[in-house]
């Protein structure tokens, strides 16, 4: 089905109020990485304009809620009803430069996954090695901006290293050490965390243990699926927001049938 068809289905669905039913006692988390208008044909990027669609979107059709909020409800095990939480991962400076205005305009809640060791940094990850491609990262200050304006910041390692492949040791100073450093620049207890490339099979569960024990509340994946009462707050599902969806209509009606158990890698790991 084409992409047209499929974001005029989803606003018919939508504007008609059947996801009140088709998303009854769910949750849904998504996840957003990278927010200019400066790239084009990459699976992380989308532009600004797309960016506050998406955001008018979850306020039109969702309670869009805080991830730190929504944590104690599965903690307690309490019903939900169509709440969503904006997330974003990595610490790309977009994010601050213009995301974070679009979220303070329309007053809504967002955690941003900061990988520590990047922050402030020019270090360029492997999937950010094209020709002409530039994505800075936040500095410290900016991260801390964040968190002074009320934004949550968790944790997304020290180097973004794959924690379904590397050892209990190497673990262990990637989740421990990221979380002592955030909470060292902010000032404040660091409590969510969401591991890199974010699929299946890239954390090991004695990795999923270390992340209880140093001190975290939950831990988020980015592979897609919806969450409902009573989920592990240390298995939370996230869905990745990218260019593969035409419009959020598309997205809304991939969510409400249940088709977006798998993100769209484009070629690279999911969520990265």
């Amino acid at each position: 089905m084409k992409s047209f068809v499929k974001g005029l289905l989803g606003r018919i669905v939508f504007d008609s109020r059947l996801t009140a039913i088709l998303l009854r006692n769910a949750a849904v988390i998504v996840a957003f990485h990278r927010v200019q208008d400066t790239t084009a044909g990459d699976g992380l990027t989308i532009d600004v304009a797309m960016f506050e669609r998406y955001c008018r979107f979850f306020m039109r059709h969702f309670r869009v809620v805080s991830l730190r909020d929504l944590v104690p409800r599965f903690e307690r095990g309490v019903g939900l009803d169509r709440e969503l939480a904006i997330t974003f991962d990595d610490g790309y400076r977009d994010n601050f430069e213009h995301a974070m205005p679009v979220l303070e305009k329309l007053s809504l809640p967002a955690t941003f996954f900061v990988v520590t060791q990047w922050i402030g940094t020019d270090y360029v990850p492997w999937w950010d090695r094209q020709p002409d491609a530039r994505h800075p990262w936040m500095t410290w200050e900016q991260v801390r901006s964040l968190h002074r304006k009320g934004f949550d910041v968790g944790a997304h390692t020290r180097s973004h290293v794959d924690l379904g492949r590397i050892s209990e040791v190497e673990a262990r100073e990637e989740i421990f050490s990221a979380r002592l450093e955030l909470q060292r620049q902010l000032g404040a207890p660091v409590e969510s965390f969401a591991y890199p490339y974010g699929g299946p099979h890239h954390l090991a569960e004695a990795n999923r243990d270390l992340v209880k024990a140093a001190g975290f509340r939950c831990c988020c994946s980015c592979f897609g699926g919806l969450n409902t009462a009573g989920t592990d707050p240390f298995h939370l599902r996230r869905v990745p927001i990218s260019p593969w969806y035409a419009s959020p209509h598309q997205f809304g009606l991939e969510l409400a049938l249940g088709m977006s158990v798998q993100s769209r890698s484009l070629g690279r790991p999911r969520g990265r």
